[in-house]
């Protein structure tokens, strides 16, 4: 027996009015406003991320891991970037592969994970 899901597709009609496409890898966004970006040099700086993503669109946040003032030494950062509008961030993914500073740049969409407000825990059978 196969534990194997199929899901339909929530394509809608091509541009031409045909069958719609799936989503293929590395395609677009999804809507979010997020984007991570990988192998960022240890020497770039959270301006210089927000310099260079910032021709793309407003820039509502902006996220450089380690921090700037981060006194351990690190081969390689991660920036998270968050545009006002969620087409810049389709964009920004195609600045993949642009060598900034001395790294290859790796742009992908990134999906929030929104905490919750409020965590219920429930008493087992176990507890006294």
């Amino acid at each position: 027996m196969s534990n194997t899901t199929v899901v339909p597709s929530t394509a809608g009609p091509g541009p031409s009015g045909g069958p719609g496409g799936g989503g293929g890898g590395g395609g677009g966004g999804g809507g979010t406003e997020v984007i991570q970006v990988t192998n960022v040099s240890p020497s770039a700086s959270s301006e210089q991320m927000r310099t260079l993503f910032g021709f793309l669109g407003k820039i509502d946040e902006l996220r450089l891991f380690p921090p700037d003032d981060s006194p351990l030494p690190v081969s390689s950062r991660v920036c998270f970037v968050k545009f006002h509008d969620p087409d810049s961030a389709v964009v920004a993914q195609h600045l993949t592969n642009t060598v900034f500073v001395d790294r290859a740049l790796i742009v992908v969409p990134y999906a929030e994970v929104k905490q919750p407000t409020r965590v219920v825990v429930h008493k087992t059978a176990f507890e006294s």
